[in-house]
């Protein structure tokens, strides 16, 4: 490799664990309202996609891998944190604190079924400019 060639040109998928997929894709496409894009043949896997990232929801003891849930949050940009939430809220969905205002953006934090962490994200501040 030289230095003009990038390795890594992009970011095909995040995985995201589940115990049940089934609830899992419930609530990626019918709560959150992610477009379903594929299932993964007969295996307990399939992808939801957000305009720039696809999100893999893979049952992990299908594919061998113990079960634990991500603990740092996938952040979702919406265009209204607040409407978001109160949205989701209406569908049962708890947040873990206030919505929080870094000075920069709006994040509010809540897990799907399984615990694994997701955030609300809105970023109002221009690009490159900080608190």
């Amino acid at each position: 490799m030289t230095t003009e060639t990038q390795l890594v040109t992009h970011t095909d998928f995040v995985a995201v664990p589940t115990r049940d997929y089934e609830a899992a894709a419930k609530f990626y496409g019918e709560v959150l309202g992610l477009p379903f894009s594929k299932r993964w043949g007969e295996m307990p896997g399939g992808e939801f996609e957000t305009g720039n990232l696809t999100i893999a929801v893979m049952q992990s003891d299908a594919f061998g891998i113990e079960f634990a849930p991500h603990r740092h949050p996938i952040a979702l940009r919406v265009d209204d944190v607040e409407a978001a939430r109160a949205e989701l809220e209406s569908q049962g969905i708890e947040f873990g604190a206030d919505t929080m205002d870094s000075g920069v953006c709006h994040m509010a934090f809540f897990a799907d079924p399984d615990r694994n962490a997701l955030m609300l994200h809105h970023r109002y501040a221009p690009e490159g400019e900080g608190p």
